[in-house]
């Protein structure tokens, strides 16, 4: 039973998740568990659900994401995603997240414990010893101490691999094209290109995604530039390393062992021939098989999920801008604000859209601006598009669109410690300036007007030319109607000049009253804002 209200968000767990991480997800969302689902029955379901949470057993086609017609976030729990189809969930607008920490620990646990296994010949002595045979003579293995172990891969569970290893005074030598110099050399590695680090290694485990660049990254070639004797490890994802090619390579003698967890289909087949001999030690995909780990995933991913559903960010976003732990108290308002001021340009008769330029002052200059510039774009798009418009897609949607975003940036402040200023071609407002006060988005200038405005619930906007009485006019209007006005603020560039006001109402303002405000002598357009 979930604890929330009937209009709650609802999210569909279709593979098992530990009960804490359900528990999580029920105190914010309607939940509903059904495993096992063939792709048929997914389509047939997904239907109402803006949530859906899936661990490694369910695919998420672009078929299951096509049915998925008010999904907003994927939830993977775990961190692999290559059964979900990232790029149709993309240009739907929907958020994937994952869990890429909570199963570090026991992935990295899980990979040395076969190192040390495979290298001791454990699971050969029990079978032998169970068979009725002493053969402790054939069992003689090898120590770790000394060794290179040579990591592919140093996210975050291969540098886990590398800091354990590195305990156990081996020598740790590492390729990834992505890892610069300066943090290698700060976690103690010797890094270098795939050929480079291979001759040199006595054992290989690999650590990447799956993807299109490092599927069959080891293949034959590969394996026989590892030294005679050495051992290859996969706790990483199947497909990685080519099944056929690693095991001809310790069939043939070349390699000493080889400790699979992951396959390319999974289970494997019973003929498999890395099932065939003695030499490789295999497990069933035990990497994230802890209690600790998946408790941890499931509690991760659900409070995303929940942060996802109540308009907050991600902290572990797949398919959108990453915002860095200890720049999200500074991005987070500046993304809600972001968002707020590309919708305002939108409803304030916004339209034809050609450029928009981001220009970030004063302390906001200082952070990855990525997923801000996105709220920008969501915002204003929006608006108009026929297909969902988020942080997620919104820059896809531009470049689709013909619409150039540019960012500039300023380190020195306005009139405040920072704040956002956009810059448009099209019709509409050419200029809008925000910023945060007191952690609360608010509205400065609107072309050469200026205002202070919390950017937050259902506002009129009239543009005038400013006269004596035509506010309490506008005031009247509202009054006979019974509309409260919660707020009521004019800019205007000089008296009887041009002029904007904005009034914040607590009541709906039907379309014949719009009509009304209208007809006021001197109002020239009338418009209503929902931030």
């Amino acid at each position: 039973m979930s604890s929330v209200g009937a209009d709650a968000p609802r999210v569909l767990v279709a593979d098992p998740l530990a009960e804490d991480g359900l528990g999580r997800l029920r105190g914010g969302a309607l939940v509903e568990v059904a495993t096992g689902l063939t792709e048929d029955a997914l389509c047939a379901l997904i239907g109402p659900f803006l949530g859906l949470v899936v661990r490694s057993e369910t695919k998420v086609t672009a078929r299951v994401i096509e049915a998925g017609v008010n999904l907003r976030v994927i939830g993977r729990a775990g961190v692999g995603v290559d059964n979900i189809d990232v790029p149709a969930a993309t240009a739907r607008g929907i958020l994937v997240v994952n869990a890429p920490t909570g199963n570090t620990v026991a992935a990295a646990e899980h990979t040395i414990a076969l190192m040390l296994a495979l290298s001791r010949n454990v699971a050969r002595g029990d079978a032998s010893l169970r068979a009725g045979r002493w053969e402790r003579a054939k069992m003689v293995g090898n120590e770790m101490r000394g060794k290179t172990l040579a990591v592919v891969g140093l996210g975050k569970i291969g540098v886990e691999v590398a800091r354990i290893a590195q305990g156990l005074q081996m020598r740790v030598i590492a390729f990834d094209p992505l890892i610069s110099l300066e943090r290698a050399e700060q976690l103690g590695i010797s890094i270098g290109s795939l050929d480079e680090v291979l001759p040199q290694a006595d054992i290989l485990t690999v650590h990447t995604p799956l993807n299109d660049t490092t599927r069959g990254l080891i293949g034959g070639r590969e394996l026989a530039l590892l030294p005679q004797g050495a051992r290859v490890l996969n706790v990483g994802r199947g497909g990685i390393i080519d099944e056929h090619a690693l095991a001809d390579a310790v069939t043939s003698g070349h390699l000493a062992g080889a400790a699979v967890d992951v396959f390319t289909k999974e289970p494997p087949p019973a003929d498999h021939p890395l099932l065939q001999d003695p030499r490789i030690l295999v497990t069933p995909h035990l990497g994230a098989s802890t209690h600790e780990a998946q408790v941890s995933v499931a509690t991760d991913v659900a409070e995303q999920m929940i942060d996802v559903l109540n308009g907050r960010p991600a902290r572990w976003a797949v398919n959108a801008p990453q915002v860095s732990s200890d720049e999200m108290g500074l991005v987070v308002p500046y993304q809600e604000l972001a968002h707020r001021m590309g919708r305002l340009w939108a409803q304030l008769g916004g339209g034809n859209l050609k450029a928009v330029e981001i220009l970030y002052q004063g302390d906001v200059a200082g952070v990855h601006t990525a997923a801000i510039t996105a709220e920008v774009v969501a915002g204003m798009l929006g608006q108009f598009s026929h297909d969902r418009v988020t942080s997620v897609n919104a820059m896809e949607m531009a470049m689709r669109h013909g619409v150039e975003v540019r960012e500039q940036r300023s380190s020195k402040a306005s009139s405040f410690a920072g704040s956002l200023l956009l810059r448009v071609e099209g019709r509409g407002p050419n200029l809008i300036e925000g910023t945060i006060v007191l952690g609360e988005p608010r509205i400065m200038r609107l072309d050469d007007l200026r205002l202070d405005l919390l950017a937050n619930g259902s506002f009129l906007f009239l543009e005038h030319t400013d006269r004596p009485g035509l506010i309490g006019e506008i005031g009247q209007l509202l009054g006979a109607a019974n509309v409260n006005i919660a707020e009521m603020q004019v800019g205007r560039e000089a008296p009887r000049a041009s002029a904007v006001t904005a009034v914040r109402v607590d009541d709906e303002v039907p379309p014949e009253l719009i009509a009304q405000l209208a007809e006021v002598s001197d109002v020239h357009r009338v418009h209503r804002v929902e931030f």
